[in-house]
């Protein structure tokens, strides 16, 4: 079956309204601090409370609020200590945004990145699907 959708009208738009990109730039910020400061009350209110949700990270693969709850427990000492290289937060509609960043661990040097899938629900903003990744020093 052939379809006549060009890429630019495959879009969902509006794309980045300011008003949306505020909104979500607030919520990737208190995000990161949450992060750094093993906040779990915070990391929990801003994932989604669903069977859905999802969260790849570096060794584990997590799926549904439970097990990504369990896991944030279990960590001792939280995430390591990161600093954000860049982030790119890009808003699809009124109600779906991403937010991807690169990232160095100070303490090794390490570089990884962080892909975040944020939708508005009835209780506000929330992640829905979550990647963590290191990059190979090598490639």
């Amino acid at each position: 079956m052939t379809t006549n959708i060009t890429p630019s009208s495959a879009a969902v738009l509006p794309v980045n309204l300011p008003d949306v990109i505020a909104e979500v730039t607030v919520l990737c910020d208190a995000y990161e601090v949450a992060l750094m400061a093993n906040d779990l009350d915070t990391l929990d209110a801003l994932f989604w409370s669903a069977s859905e949700t999802l969260r790849y990270g570096i060794a584990e693969n997590l799926y549904g609020i439970e097990e990504i709850r369990a896991y944030r427990v279990g960590r001792t000492g939280g995430s390591p200590q990161r600093d954000v290289l860049r982030r790119v937060i890009t808003t699809h509609g009124t109600d779906v945004a991403t937010c991807n960043l690169e990232f160095i661990r100070p303490a090794t040097g390490t570089r990884g990145r962080q892909s975040q899938t944020w939708i508005r629900t009835v209780d506000g903003w929330k992640i829905a699907a979550a990647h963590v990744s290191l990059i190979n020093a090598d490639r």
